[in-house]
């Protein structure tokens, strides 16, 4: 077996044991009568231990990738998304043990394996760097980024698990709506899946020609039909599918037109859950919530900016503009990757902000942790996929 082989299986081991570590935290969770007991129980010392025992696995994958390719593996959207996945696992097993909270791990989770499943829909075949990227600080830059998003991403876990117990969802509101509306933009990543794997199954393909941002002739294939053409597009493959509209150079219409479709597939997927259960998406979860100590969420997320924050601040911003410098022979050019994570850094400095100066705890400290995710996503997704760039891993 070569390296790249087993890099792939224990990738898959670590999804299998994320998925066992889930059920573990539920049944700990379900079966203990407040939060501080289920840390207790076997189920919930199994659920860390099998949770370890992924990340330990989505490690190796890590190492093993890198050996195989030469460099650390974040170049594209595969690697990246996978470490981002594996490194939040790491920041959830952090915050378990400093606070004892499964929880954490029970909530966390399912957000990793979504992450997992959305980045195994890209082509995992390793590339070759090209230039800009050849250089040590692609290493440096990128992960210690990704390390800080991941643990500020812990503060968007706990402030759902807050906002989850602490809402009425029995009343009209529009916290009500808003927490509805978070349950289904997770719901659109599994309409990506379903539409990646679907159309993947019957083999669907378009070429078309365009013209790049540089005015430049180019090629594109589509694995979905095409509701969006590219920059002066025009159709090499006989009878497909005419695109609804022609994209300007700036956005990336084959991404655009796999968003939408994501879109269509996970909002009837959406309707399909509340249609079976009669109830909103989070009534489901609210559930597994109810035994959250309200005070130690609130403590968790903010420990969690205190800590992700500066760890951004080094690796999206200052390591960044080194790497940028070496790279392009300057510090800053309001690329749309460099704006985002601009607007990432400032919206944190904002709630540091207001949660020490004007006393912005509980709800509204949570609020803004799930904004402030949701951000971070727009960055990963849109910003890298759409909005073409310097850094676009499209």
């Amino acid at each position: 077996m070569n390296l790249v082989d087993l890099s792939g299986n224990l990738l898959f081991v670590a999804f299998i044991a994320y998925l066992v570590g889930t059920l573990l935290f539920g049944g700990a969770v379900k079966g203990s009568k407040n939060e501080a007991s289920a840390s207790n129980k076997r189920w919930g010392k199994l659920g860390i231990t099998v949770t370890i025992i992924g990340f330990l696995a989505h490690l190796g994958y890590f190492i093993t990738r890198w050996m195989a390719s030469g460099h650390a593996p974040v170049s594209n959207m595969f690697e990246f998304t996978t470490a981002f996945g594996m490194l939040l696992v790491g920041a959830a097993i952090l915050f378990y043990f400093l606070y004892k909270s499964p929880l954490v791990g029970l909530f966390a989770l399912p957000i990793a394996i979504v992450i997992l499943g959305y980045a195994a829909m890209f082509p995992r075949d390793i590339q070759p760097l090209i230039p800009a990227l050849q250089s040590y600080w692609l290493t440096i830059h990128v992960i210690t980024a990704a390390i800080g998003e991941a643990i500020l991403a812990i503060s968007a876990v706990v402030g759902l698990i807050y906002l989850l117990k602490n809402i009425d969802l029995t009343k009209k509101s529009k916290e009500r709506a808003w927490i509805e509306f978070i349950m289904y933009t997770i719901v659109l990543v599994l309409g990506f899946i379903v539409i990646s794997v679907g159309f993947r199954a019957v083999g669907y393909e378009a070429t078309f020609d365009y013209v790049d941002k540089n005015g430049a002739p180019a090629e594109v294939v589509y694995h979905n039909p095409p509701l969006f053409g590219m920059n002066e597009y025009s159709a090499k493959t006989e009878g497909t599918m005419e695109p609804l509209a022609e994209m300007p150079p700036i956005i990336n219409a084959k991404t655009l037109t796999t968003f939408t479709w994501s879109v269509i597939a996970g909002t009837l997927i959406y309707f399909l859950i509340r249609l079976i259960s009669r109830r909103r998406i989070a009534e489901l979860v609210k559930p597994l919530a109810v035994k959250a100590n309200s005070k130690l969420m609130d403590e968790i997320g903010y420990r969690s900016v205190l800590i992700g924050f500066p760890v951004f601040t080094l690796g999206a911003l200052i390591f960044a503009m080194i790497w940028a410098h070496e790279a392009w022979s300057r510090f800053w050019g309001w690329d749309p990757k460099e704006v985002w994570a601009l607007i990432t850094w400032l919206f944190y400095a904002a709630y540091l902000h207001l949660r020490l100066s004007r006393g912005w705890e509980g709800r509204k400290s949570a609020w803004l942790a799930v904004v402030g995710f949701a951000i971070i996503m727009f960055n990963l997704v849109a910003v890298n996929l759409v909005i073409a760039g310097l850094h676009s891993y499209a």
